[in-house]
């Protein structure tokens, strides 16, 4: 059984071209992706109205507000 190598030169000059480029479009795929670090510059923004809402009011106000532009 021939190679891959062995099969790939068996080809015309056009044909190991897409061979090649095929390959580097699997490898940019499937490469591993480097991940995008969390910005929490944010966070503390809501601390003064800690007195007049909880997290899950706050939470819900947010899921109305999402709901109320996905129906506009």
């Amino acid at each position: 059984m021939a190679t891959i190598e062995e099969k790939i030169n068996g080809l015309p000059p056009e044909l190991q071209q897409e061979v090649q480029d095929f390959v580097d479009f699997l490898m940019e795929k499937y490469r591993p992706r480097k991940r995008a670090k969390l910005k929490l510059d944010w966070a503390g923004a809501l601390s003064d109205m800690k007195d007049e809402y909880t997290s899950v009011e706050l939470q819900h106000k947010i899921r109305d507000m999402w709901c109320d532009e996905c129906t506009s």
